[in-house]
């Protein structure tokens, strides 16, 4: 997958267990495609790992929209996303 696709699947791991932990009922959670060739159709890169990562807690994706925009690395296309606890 590589190493920054690990480290954003890690940091979806980490939010979605403490938000469990917490008793937390929806977690509401910003993907940002790692994809430089975000206006071609395809696999948007590292996207369905942060969302499998999620999901292995114990949560549901309800909900999702995208946005796109600038970042210090270029045009990239951010989705937003609304989990629910299982």
């Amino acid at each position: 997958m590589g190493w920054i696709n690990d480290a954003k699947a890690d940091t979806a791991t980490k939010a979605a267990a403490e938000a469990y932990a917490q008793g937390r009922y929806t977690l509401v959670f910003k993907i940002i495609e790692a994809n430089s060739t975000h206006r071609m159709t395809g696999v948007m890169t590292g996207v369905g790992e942060q969302i499998e990562a999620i999901e292995a807690q114990g949560w549901a994706l309800a909900n999702m929209c995208a946005a796109e925009g600038k970042a210090l690395s270029g045009d990239r296309s951010a989705l937003i996303c609304l989990f629910r606890r299982r």
